[in-house]
């Protein structure tokens, strides 16, 4: 696993979010980065496997998007189910 996370260059296809427009896919894997950092750390397990998540939102999705998101995500506003 850790392999192909340093190979990794780019979002692969997504069989899930086949349109052009990758804004529900930019979206799902931020979700799904921190629903799984979440549930690893509560077990005390590493969170490295997560890491496959955001690498694929970071490539996707505008910074400004992920930035507003880490924003809510502080002040507790942010909408999504994490």
């Amino acid at each position: 696993m850790s392999e192909k996370i340093q190979n990794y260059r780019t979002a692969p296809f997504d069989a899930r979010f086949p349109n052009t427009n990758q804004t529900r896919n930019c979206y799902q894997n931020y979700l799904d980065f921190h629903r799984c950092s979440k549930a690893l750390s509560a077990k005390d397990q590493d969170p490295a496997p997560c890491e496959w998540y955001r690498r694929v939102y970071k490539s996707i999705c505008p910074m400004d998007w992920v930035q507003r998101w880490d924003d809510q995500l502080e002040e507790g506003s942010f909408a999504g189910k994490i």
